[in-house]
């Protein structure tokens, strides 16, 4: 009777076991984030430089002199470089004025 009774436990126990692993939902497949980050970050740079275009392609078109229209050229390229590159580019552009002004 004893060897029934761990017979009849045992099996008891192999398909519960077996019903928990066949009742587990498998995990859904995830997209690698760093491609979709990578997509989402190419996306918002491609509408960001559209925009910058038709904001420059307006300020040249109101624009009336050359001055003007190279005022707007500066302005939006001066936008897209980094800022550490934006920063040099200003210092270079402004040591010759401080030179002119150490010279008078």
């Amino acid at each position: 009777m004893r060897k029934m009774t761990a017979l009849l436990v045992s099996i008891a126990f192999s398909l519960a076991s077996a019903g928990i692993a066949v009742a587990q939902t498998k995990p859904a497949e995830e997209k690698p984030k760093a491609a979709t980050e990578k997509a989402m970050k190419d996306e918002k740079k491609a509408a960001m430089d559209k925009e910058m275009a038709e904001k420059k392609a307006e300020c040249v078109k109101q624009a009336a002199t050359d001055k003007d229209k190279a005022d707007c050229e500066k302005k939006f390229t001066a936008k897209k470089m980094p800022k550490k590159a934006a920063a040099t580019a200003e210092k270079k552009k402004d040591e010759p004025k401080k030179e002119e002004a150490a010279k008078k």
